[in-house]
Order: C-alpha cells, then sequence, then structure tokens
C-alpha cells in the first residue's frame, strides 16, 4: 500500500506513520526527516537548513530528487507511508507522474485535522522534548501559514479522486490510530 498522510505541523503525522508502518510492515517516508538528515556539511545540506530553520518549504526540484531515491530503494517499492509529502500541487502531479511510470499507484490519503491552538502547544512541547530547533513560535507560525496556503488545497486534489479520509487528530493516540486501522483494512478489502 501507498498512502499519504497530511496534515499540519503537530497534527501527529510521524507519530501514526510510524505506528501504521509497524502494523504494515512497509517502509515511513518522512520527509521532514530526510530533509534534517541532509543538513551537513554539505552545500545540499547547506542549503537544505536555510529552508528548514526559517520554516519554509524546500524547493519541489529538491524534495522530490530526495523522495525518489527513497522510492528507488528495495524497501519502499512494495509500499511506503508519507509523511509530509506532497506539500504542493505541483509536488503531488510529480508523484503521481513517478508512480504511473513504475506502475504503481497510491491508495489512500489519511486528512488528520486537529484546532490550531492545540497544534502550536503540541509544537512547542515538542521543541523542549525533542530538542527541534525549527519549533519556534515564529517557525510555527510560518509553517502553519504554508500548510494552509500551500498543502491544504491537496485534499480537493484527493478528494476528487476519493481517496480522502479526514481523522479527527483531537482523540487520544490510540483512538486515532484504531480510526486510522479501520481506514486500511477496509481499502485492502476493496
Amino acid at each position: 500500500m501507498r498512502i499519504i498522510f497530511i496534515g499540519p505541523p503537530g497534527a501527529g503525522k510521524g507519530t501514526q506513520c510510524k505506528r501504521l508502518a509497524a502494523y504494515l510492515n512497509i517502509v515511513h517516508l518522512s520527509t521532514g526527516d530526510l530533509l534534517r538528515a541532509t543538513k551537513s556539511a554539505s552545500a545540499l545540506g547547506r542549503l537544505v537548513a536555510s529552508y528548514i530553520d526559517s520554516g519554509r518549504l524546500a524547493p519541489d526540484y529538491l524534495v522530490m530528487r530526495i523522495v525518489i531515491r527513497q522510492l528507488e530503494q528495495t524497501a519502499a517499492r512494495s509500499g511506503c507511508l508519507f509523511d509530509g509529502f506532497p506539500r504542493t500541487l505541483n509536488q503531488a502531479q510529480l508523484l503521481d507522474e513517478y508512480l504511473a511510470a513504475n506502475q504503481q499507484k497510491l491508495d489512500l490519503v489519511i486528512d488528520l485535522h486537529v484546532r490550531q491552538d492545540e497544534l502550536v502547544a503540541r509544537l512547542l512541547k515538542r521543541a523542549q522534548v525533542e530538542h527541534r530547533p525549527d519549533d519556534t513560535r515564529e517557525t510555527i507560525a510560518s509553517r502553519l501559514r504554508i500548510f494552509h496556503s500551500q498543502t491544504a488545497p491537496l485534499l480537493d486534489y484527493y478528494q476528487d479522486r476519493g481517496m480522502v479520509r479526514r481523522i479527527d487528530g483531537m482523540q487520544s493516540p490510540d483512538e486515532v490510530f484504531s480510526q486510522i486501522q479501520a481506514c486500511v483494512d477496509a481499502q485492502k478489502q476493496q
């Protein structure tokens, strides 16, 4: 299965993807983690760092290059969970083209919905617990604005295909996972 998780920063995409990856025994591709991992001394790493540290999205060409590299690894060929990707309509279209060229398809899009005040609280807590330098009030506000302007329109794009399942992310992590699991199990029956 290939499943996209869409939700604003702090909605619980990473938490739920880790659980679902174990349940389905497939790869969890977190573009945020992949991009943060490239923040090395290389020129590419410095470029990526400049976007992440200011709360901006990395350019589509750069993200696609990193995602395709991961998709071409053996473990991801049988299925994966996309966490934080695609984030723009252009990325979604590029992913569609890549999957079609490789005789693959998307199965489902999970929309994790969480109130804005809760998102901010979760991200500030994460900044303390995980020591994430990109979770400051300023970058959180920027990332939420970007989500609403650039990523949220993806829901319409995928809804037109009947792929979106909305999950109330305000529930406990166990309740959220139970709803996601039910959606996935229903999709596997089709």
